[in-house]
């Protein structure tokens, strides 16, 4: 007989093996329309309309809104649901209540459940972890859980849920081939998550795409908030409508974290108008505790001292640009760089924006969208980054440790996949 761990890999497997992933198999598994989604949720008895929700949609910044999101609400006293996509180490991240990991028997008997589900209509991978998410928050009674969306918003799966708000994050250039090949295109995909007669809060004030918010807002009767017209941070102070409101130590923090907040804050509003109970001790509680709370991982997350180490999971182009300030606000002697990246994205404008003085290692994830490492390399070199072609992720880590001095700076990044792989994370 199978221990519990054996069938619970068997079965992750079996979800790999049988649907179309997008994360590993990019354009196959994309799906125009919500048929699955919807057909899945009929034969599990409509569990998205069992539980409160708040949803988070976004080019940058949605997953660490909705981590930061969800610690408030534990920190509140609310049981908490989170989903989140992709996981980094564990099938089981996706899905958490109160920080715990569902419970991987619970995996095993969902997948046996809709077995038939699946075999008659083969819905994508995607589509059956939402599923999954949404009946395992019902059956557990969550007060409220956190859906991340996946990819764009009209169109992705999580769309099916009436939450209390929404939260739009920063929009910029990714997935076009999909979204849209402008920032306008994009937004508008994206605002697809906006429900008439709820609110939706805008975490940036983005030229390109207050328009399109303003309009779909209004055409749905949402009550639309821009988060940067209430509140603003000043060093370890947050000003709300400008007065001071919040002290948070901000030191922990990459500097892009405070835009993402300013659209938590928002939301938080919102949901205390709308009968919730939600103080300010929670809030500067769940922000402090975040990485304890829900397992936050590859935020700008420090690995090491001496050398420092960081990781960070930003792939786009508005991502990296985040990830260089961070960089450029250390003390450091030389930077290594090791750089992985997926290839059916055009790397070229991020290629441009890297520092030409640091040393790179080329790397590759270990699934079939990444990048060649040797292709990297070079199209790296056509921007002037020099550097060493090491396959694997850790052992190109164990390279640019070796060096590297210890007053030296290391990252690692570029592919959401690569940070996946490293063995400390």
């Amino acid at each position: 007989m199978l221990t519990l761990d054996a069938t619970f890999e068997q079965t992750v497997q079996y979800l790999y093996s049988q649907l179309p992933m997008f994360q590993r198999d990019g354009a196959s598994a994309f799906k125009k329309d919500l048929t699955h989604t919807l057909r899945l949720c009929e034969f599990l008895g409509h569990p998205e309309h069992q539980f409160k929700s708040i949803h988070v949609a976004g080019t940058n910044g949605k997953g660490s809104t909705s981590h930061y999101l969800a610690a408030i609400l534990q920190q509140a006293g609310y049981k908490t649901g989170l989903y989140t996509s992709p996981h980094l180490k564990s099938f089981t991240e996706r899905i958490k209540i109160n920080g715990e990991e569902i419970h991987k028997q619970a995996v095993v008997d969902f997948v046996d459940r809709i077995k038939p589900v699946i075999n008659e209509i083969k819905p994508s991978f995607f589509e059956i972890t939402v599923a999954m998410c949404f009946d395992y928050f019902a059956k557990e009674q969550v007060d409220i859980a956190v859906i991340e969306v996946g990819m764009g918003g009209r169109l992705d799966s999580t769309n099916v849920i009436l939450p209390e708000v929404s939260v739009i994050t920063n929009i910029s250039m990714d997935h076009q081939q999909w979204l849209g090949d402008t920032i306008e295109a994009i937004a508008r995909e994206k605002a697809g998550i906006i429900k008439k007669n709820r609110p939706v809060v805008i975490t940036e004030k983005q030229p390109e795409t207050v328009a399109v918010f303003s309009e779909i807002a209004s055409v749905a009767n949402s009550v639309i908030t821009f988060a940067g017209d209430n509140y603003e941070f000043k060093n370890n102070v947050v000003l709300k409508e400008g007065k001071e409101w919040l002290t948070i130590d901000t030191t922990s923090l990459p500097k892009y974290q405070f835009r993402n907040l300013l659209g938590v804050f928002s939301a938080i509003d919102i949901l205390n108008e709308r009968g919730y109970s939600i103080s300010n001790e929670a809030i500067t509680s769940g922000v402090h505790k975040v990485f304890d709370l829900t397992n936050l991982k590859g935020r700008w997350q420090k690995l090491a001292e001496k050398p420092l180490m960081y990781c960070d999971v930003g792939h786009n182009e508005a991502g990296i640009i985040y990830i260089l300030d961070q960089i450029n606000s250390l003390q450091f002697e030389k930077l290594h760089i090791v750089l992985g990246m997926v290839n059916d994205k055009d790397v070229s404008k991020i290629l441009s924006l890297l520092p030409k003085n640091a040393t790179y290692y080329f790397c590759q994830a270990n699934i079939p969208r990444a990048m060649a490492a040797e292709a990297l390399a070079e199209k790296g070199n056509q921007f002037g980054l020099a550097g060493i072609v090491i396959k694997n992720v850790n052992e190109a880590v164990d390279a640019a440790r070796s060096n590297a001095n210890l007053n030296d700076l290391i990252f690692i990044g570029g592919s959401n996949f690569v940070v996946a792989e490293l063995d400390n994370l």
